[in-house]
């Protein structure tokens, strides 16, 4: 009997999974604050040390000190360590060790990468961790290699620096997390093909969601061979891609502070480029802070939504927003069902999905009141801030750093609850009530 077998019953999946998240945020924290993690050499503040751990394993991006110039190279390496864990999970690094040892994969293992990935059966999960690592190792060495290329030619970098840098900002653009250590994320390269296409496809890659990539890998690719699920997903990322980068060139090409001096190119590229990094990457190519309000409203819409299951984005997921969104316009209609592709969706999926939104929305509701409270800046700036951290997308539009302790820690607590998941943690957190197996007679209220 393994380990995790043996543990008592109230440590369910996922509240193991949670506590595993706390735990590599824990050693984070404490190997960020030693010395050597920072140029000046001295420890960095506890806070800090906390909230840039908690955003590099939430895979969020949200900084209060410049990641470039305050972390020397053993604590950006201790910070890309952290978001390649994040990313890919815990259980993904527990399976892979039992693989290479030679370790039977037991039950309860199993049933926390159930939980991790959202996978909806127990079979195939060992193989689908396999796909994983090999998924990661493809993109992320790819990437490393454009992006190291890229950054060496136009920086003069050292054949080292290239290769760091290149590895760096791959592994956080496929996990999603935005950090960067250029000091101005991807500002300089906004008219670059080469880093903008790159970052945006590991992007999009990352946030797909592994279970989808498996499926696209193992079918072919063929639309008739897919599930529904990964169609749903392609469909909505899609649709999304499209129409963020449409609304962002049209409310944002008359901006003398984003668009405006920019060639077509120019245009078309960071357009494309901050339709997708709000889904929920954080890197960005224009300045956050200098955005339209409606485009920052946009923006924030963008990132509430997030990225899809199972991958390394954050937000109510494509999906949810999908299904939600579905059972409205079916409720309104008079259907009554939830229907894709000639398929109806269980009414338990309809229900979960409609939790999630609204316990995402009370989540991001809650903060944004408390930092109303707490901070001295606009309600949009505060707002945008709260569903960066809830999407764990990581843009900003300039308030991180002025935050003040009780800031922080909101928006670190937020952080978690976007990683994990809000109905996760909810569970983790929650007994089961006595009476809920209970069914008591039926008696109707007005609504509406």
């Amino acid at each position: 009997m393994s380990s995790l077998e043996a543990r008592p019953r109230w440590l369910t999946p996922t509240r193991l999974l949670v506590l595993g998240f706390f735990s590599v945020i824990v050693a984070g924290t404490l190997f960020l604050m030693l010395p050597w993690s920072t140029f000046s050499g001295q420890s960095a503040p506890f806070i800090d040390a906390l909230f840039t751990a908690t955003s590099a394993v939430c895979v969020t991006g949200l900084v209060v000190v410049n990641t470039a110039s305050f972390w020397s190279f053993w604590g950006q390496l201790v910070i890309i360590i952290l978001i390649q864990v994040g990313g890919l999970g815990l259980m993904t690094f527990a399976t892979a060790h039992a693989l290479v040892t030679g370790r039977r994969v037991g039950l309860r293992e199993r049933l926390i990468i159930q939980e991790q990935t959202g996978q909806w059966s127990l079979s195939g999960l060992v193989v689908l961790v396999r796909r994983i690592i090999l998924a990661t190792v493809i993109f992320e060495g790819t990437g490393a290699v454009i992006l190291g290329l890229a950054f060496g030619l136009t920086r003069k970098l050292s054949f080292f620096q290239a290769a760091f840098f290149g590895l760096f900002h791959s592994v956080s653009a496929f996990c999603n997390a935005g950090f960067d250590i250029l000091g101005n994320s991807l500002m300089d390269y906004a008219s670059s093909a080469t880093v903008t296409l790159t970052v945006s496809f590991l992007i999009i890659f990352g946030g797909l969601g592994f279970h989808v990539l498996a499926d696209l890998f193992v079918n072919r690719g063929r639309w008739d061979k897919l599930s529904l699920h990964s169609k749903l997903v392609l469909k909505v990322t899609a649709a999304l891609l499209v129409v963020g980068t449409l609304v962002v060139f049209a409310l944002e090409r008359d901006n003398p502070d984003t668009l405006m001096g920019m060639s077509l190119k120019g245009k078309v590229l960071a357009s494309w480029f901050q339709s997708v990094t709000p889904r929920t990457a954080g890197f960005n190519s224009i300045a956050t802070d200098k955005l339209k309000v409606s485009t920052a409203f946009f923006v924030i819409c963008l990132m509430f939504i997030g990225a899809s299951p199972g991958g390394t984005g954050g937000g109510v997921k494509t999906t949810t927003f999908f299904t939600a969104i579905r059972f409205v316009t079916s409720t309104v209609t008079g259907g009554g069902y939830v229907n894709f592709e000639k398929r109806r969706l269980p009414e338990g999926v309809v229900l979960k999905a409609v939790t999630i939104i609204l316990l995402s929305l009370g989540l991001v509701v809650t903060a944004t009141m408390i930092l109303t409270i707490t901070e001295n800046a606009s309600f949009l700036d505060i707002l945008f801030e709260v569903v960066s951290a809830f999407g764990t997308v990581g843009l900003s539009r300039g308030i991180t750093p002025t935050l003040s302790v009780t800031g922080k820690l909101v928006l670190i607590v937020t952080m978690f609850a976007g990683r994990v998941g809000p109905l996760s943690l909810a569970m983790a957190l929650s007994h089961k009530a006595k009476g809920t197996d209970i069914r008591y007679p039926e008696e109707r209220v007005s609504v509406g």
